[in-house]
């Protein structure tokens, strides 16, 4: 049995998986997204070129981004409702 105010060693570890989860699901959101956005069907070369490299350098910057500001949203919306 945990102490009081001491963290559950169980639940912190359920807590790390869902967090793992959450952010293996948004990692392959991200591949998803810029890899539909970026990269040439027509596989001419085994390296990406020097487009694709740039869209896919811009696009996953702007996916986190993009991702940071909404986290902050949420997390002040949920501050706002306690």
């Amino acid at each position: 049995m945990a102490q009081q105010g001491a963290p559950d060693p169980a639940m912190a570890i359920e807590m790390a998986k869902q967090e793992m989860d959450y952010r293996v699901a948004l990692f392959n959101a991200m591949v998803s997204s810029c890899y539909e956005k970026c990269i040439d069907k027509r596989y001419k070369d085994g390296d990406l070129s020097v487009g694709e490299n740039s869209c896919i350098d811009r696009c996953s910057s702007k996916y986190w981004q993009v991702t940071g500001i909404v986290g902050q949203m949420l997390g002040a919306q949920g501050g706002m409702h306690q």
